[in-house]
């Protein structure tokens, strides 16, 4: 029988649809499990090879699951809203929504080629009112929510007013973007609109003024991933940093428990490594500085108090508000200039880069301790959203304070005794601080540091600020408030209206509010968001209902928020819409949610372990808050998968010339390498007629060949369509068929890391599966030999093995060896293939399920019970163990695996070989070693 992998495919395709085979509902009777893969966003190139890999994985995992008795919900769907649609929008005028539509179309049809077990009745795309009324109705909620810091959750609004009723702030510890102190009798004597004011201080969801990254050219605020070098990643736009006031959520009222989370999940030491410097805890100090010649102090935070005599300059960062108190008129313009350069460079970049720039501010702050001035300088390794965006500056005890000393010629005082102030160590650990003249006064009011350690000293100075009220002890956390909303069109509108220029909710049971139609997707010609080109987008209060603007009148028909929200929105609460994704009543019925709980395997890119993962987490605690997530983690375990990189052809053009030379002959000419299509090259061989046709100017190209041949070179890259090295996965698939394009992929190394793609190994995975198929010729109803079972067992103990640890690059090789000793050992035997197809099916479920069925099974290969291992097939009958004399080893026996010693013995000395090396001599003793070594000592 011959393997037609294209009819066997397409005829499984069609009837897994035709019977919901992979569909999934609760069933108590079953452990769960649920795997989820970060779902895509469908882009108009389709998928190449590298995008599959990490679905590949997942979907085995999936399948061994279902094998192994779990019910396992296995999802798949569209982050659908995004810019590049949105600028094909501006550039064609086609609908994004139409656009969207085709691509997820494209995508559809790839990913059923490739056969995996998604539920798809279980569909959500982001772009969807039935999906973002969920998203609404979430930022509605953490609008009325503040955050209690005494019971670590969020609470209802009206308890915070219900409070500042009866005590105003006093008692109050909540997380707040500013502190605010008033009494009760203030906050009662405030209008509706004042009290609105004061509570978006303390809202989870809240209108706030903070730096962005602003693009002009694409008229909207851009997330960090989104800018590289200063400009944006879609079309290269300049992009400057800019004051707006935007949507923010208070991640940062979430720090400590999504510090404290990491403990109880299972992801990788490096990702959480990652998370935990991001969200970068540190205990310290706020003190106070006065400013010479003005009345408002200025407050630093630092994590080392104790090194306030060393203080020999402070620091702000350009974005800061007191660089405008602080600079003095002789100083504006040069700090004018070194502020509008900073606004061109993101936080990321200014973090990365090690460079030292900076602008005296003119001011000077007085140590608060030794009453010493202190020049104020400006510099842009100084971040206005950590701390309090203002430092005293240590040079002997940091280094970015060092290298600006060095850098500017400011003074550096050692505070430790013998302490070296080199930059090669500058941050003295250990040692005692010492009243030495080098190290000036460190003694104030009986305050002394003298001889203390410097974990001792913090302590101590810590307690004197506190006890002098120069400052307070404070937890800092570098994790800030994500901005959450985008000048933008084709995103989820915002649930908001504005009433006495304050925003308002738009009541639950009115959401969604439908993304509206608009004549074009530009800014406005007066610089507003895309939706201010829209004509029916505002509020009617009394009707409910979203009417023409030309209706606002602001006394019941009010104007609605024009931005959207970000990309991260739609993808923060997915997994829990997975669960339970047509009802229309609730995010996730309590039920629903109480069964699947959260997902047992998520897969995906290490390159979200600062953005979508935070902020997942975030949003599900927010919602764990509410009851809403059982859960107070989304993701129990985190496999990310590596990139799979392009492996690049070129071809060699000879200067000034159409003819291009083999690459064996490149020396002997002047050449210009060129990058080629890939997909006319096989082996690096150029299909020189192609390659005719490949491209118009290349219609008379000429060839230098070797051979006959014309031969490429070769390198590897990231895949990209600029280097013609991207590989459609429908290419393989209708040449070798989606098993091959599976098991190669997984073939080719480590899930975790990165491996380049060479389609010319591709035809060694095809080869296998014939072979494999090549077995099933003849099924007969024999009992196995005690080879095929040793063979069969050796492979299931491996394969489970390896599926549990994600190693299916060293399963492959397993399945190969298996397969070939059963083809020499002319195994027929029904027992041993159907447990064979059963073992790889997870891998290659297209001929599996053929061969099932032709095995005479009635159901889908999905079901199949997974082979138990039983390690007694693998015990030997007979081992080997060598014989010494006096611990020489002169030759070997054979003897039964479970012979006792005095057999062991006994054969070894009737052994013809023994008597020749005995010679007549004693035997003083004789050692066995079970299953190793017989040892005759002789004299």
């Amino acid at each position: 029988m011959d393997y037609n992998f294209r009819e066997i495919e397409k005829k499984w395709r069609e009837q897994w649809a035709k019977d919901k085979t992979y569909h999934v509902e609760m069933d108590a009777s079953k452990p769960k499990f649920y795997v989820l893969n970060m779902f895509p966003y469908p882009s108009g190139a389709g998928l190449h090879v590298g995008h599959p890999l990490g679905y590949i994985a997942s979907d085995i995992y999936a399948r061994y699951k279902r094998q192994k008795g779990f019910n396992v919900l296995n999802p798949m769907g569209y982050d659908a809203y995004g810019l590049p649609a949105e600028q094909y929008a501006i550039q064609t005028g086609q609908h994004p929504a139409v656009t969207t539509e085709k691509n997820i179309a494209r995508y559809r049809e790839q990913l059923d080629k490739i056969g995996f077990s998604f539920d798809w009745d279980r569909e959500i795309r982001t772009c969807d009112p039935q999906y973002y009324h969920w998203t609404q109705w979430a930022f509605t909620k953490m609008f009325n929510s503040f955050y209690c810091i005494k019971c670590q959750a969020a609470q209802p609004i009206e308890k915070l007013t219900a409070h500042f009723a009866k005590k105003g702030t006093a008692e109050l510890d909540v997380a707040q973007s500013e502190e605010l102190s008033f009494t009760a009798e203030e906050w009662n004597s405030y209008d509706s609109v004042k009290q609105q004011q004061v509570l978006m201080n303390y809202r989870i969801a809240y209108l706030g003024e903070t730096m962005v990254n602003w693009c002009p050219a694409l008229g909207t605020v851009l997330a960090n991933d989104e800018v590289i070098d200063g400009v944006s990643e879609r079309g290269g736009h300049p992009v400057v940093q800019q004051k707006m006031k935007q949507w923010c959520l208070r991640v940062s009222a979430y720090a400590q428990r999504l510090l404290d989370g990491l403990d109880t999940i299972d992801w990788s030491d490096s990702i959480k490594e990652t998370q935990r410097n991001w969200i970068g805890r540190s205990e310290g100090t706020e003190m106070q500085f006065r400013i010479k010649g003005q009345e408002e102090p200025v407050t630093i935070f630092t994590t080392r108090a104790d090194t306030i005599f060393g203080v020999t300059f402070m620091v702000l960062a350009p974005e800061s508000e007191l660089v405008e108190r602080l600079t003095t008129p002789e100083q504006q313009a040069a700090v004018k200039e070194y502020v509008e350069a900073t606004k061109k460079r993101t936080e990321r970049e200014r973090i990365a880069d090690r460079r030292v720039t900076g602008v005296f501010s003119g001011s000077y702050g007085i140590n608060p301790f030794t009453g010493a001035e202190v020049p104020v300088w400006i510099s842009d390794y100084v971040l206005a959203g950590y701390g309090t965006g203002v430092i005293m500056a240590v040079p002997a005890h940091d280094s970015r304070d060092y290298a600006f000393a060095r850098h500017f010629n400011l003074p550096i005082i050692p505070l430790i005794e013998g302490a070296d102030v080199s930059e090669e160590s500058f941050d003295a650990k250990e040692g005692t601080v010492t009243n030495s003249p080098a190290a000036g006064t460190t003694s104030l009011e009986g305050f002394s540091l003298n001889g203390l350690t410097v974990k001792e000293a913090i302590a101590a100075t810590k307690k004197f600020v506190t006890a002098h009220h120069l400052g307070r002890v404070k937890i800092n956390y570098r994790l800030r408030d994500a901005i959450f909303s985008r000048q933008r069109y084709w995103g989820e509108p915002f649930p908001v209206y504005y009433k006495d220029g304050m925003p308002q909710m738009i009541p639950e049971d009115c959401l969604p509010i439908l993304l509206p139609e608009v004549t074009k997707f530009l800014p406005t010609e007066t610089g507003e968001p895309p939706l201010g080109n829209a004509t029916h987008w505002a509020w009617d209060e009394t009707n409910r209902c979203v009417v023409e603007n030309a209706k606002i009148d602001n006394k019941t028909v009010f104007p609605i928020e024009l931005s959207t929200m970000p990309g991260f929105a739609g993808s923060s609460a997915y997994y829990l819409r997975y669960m339970d994704p047509r009802n229309d009543k609730a995010l996730v019925d309590e039920k629903v949610d109480a069964y699947w709980r959260n997902v047992d395997l998520y897969v995906g890119g290490s390159e979200h372990a600062t953005g979508h993962l935070i902020y997942s987490r975030f949003w599900n605690k927010f919602l764990h808050d509410n009851g809403v997530s059982c859960e107070e983690e989304p993701y129990r375990k985190l496999v990310n998968q590596g990139m799979i990189q392009g492996r690049s052809n070129f071809v060699y053009r000879i200067k000034d010339t159409n003819k291009f030379v083999s690459l064996g002959l490149k020396d002997k000419y002047e050449t210009t390498p060129l990058h080629v299509d890939v997909n006319i090259v096989e082996n690096d061989l150029l299909d020189t007629e192609a390659f005719r046709k490949w491209r118009p100017e290349f219609e008379t190209a000429e060839f230098v060949l070797e051979d006959g041949k014309y031969v490429c070179g070769w390198a590897v890259e990231k895949m990209s369509k600029s280097m013609f090295n991207v590989v459609n996965p429908d290419d393989i698939i209708d040449r070798y068929g989606a098993d091959t394009l599976r098991l190669y992929e997984m073939f080719l190394g480590p899930i975790s890391q990165s491996k380049p793609w060479d389609s010319n190994g591709v035809d060694g995975s095809a080869r296998f599966l014939r072979r494999f198929w090549n077995l099933f010729e003849t099924i007969e109803e024999t009992e196995p030999t005690k080879d095929n079972l040793k063979s069969l067992h050796k492979l299931i103990k491996k394969v489970s093995e390896d599926i549990e640890e994600f190693s299916y690059n060293t399963s492959i090789p397993a399945f190969m060896v298996a397969t070939t000793e059963l083809g020499q050992q002319k195994c027929h035997s029904r027992k041993v293939l159907e447990q064979l197809v059963a073992l790889l099916a997870p891998f290659a479920p297209y001929i599996c399920e053929e061969l099932w069925h032709r095995l005479g099974h009635t159901e889908s290969v999905v079901n199949a019970p997974w082979p138990e291992f039983d390690e007694s097939y693998l015990k030997e009958d007979t081992i080997t163990m060598s014989v010494s004399f006096n611990g020489k080893t002169r030759f070997t026996i054979d003897v039964a695996a479970d012979a006792p010693k005095e057999e062991v013995e006994k054969l070894a000395l009737e052994n013809e070989n023994t008597a020749r090396y005995l010679d007549g001599k004693q035997i003083v003793k004789i050692i066995v070693v079970p299953g190793r070594i017989v040892n005759i000592v002789i004299k």
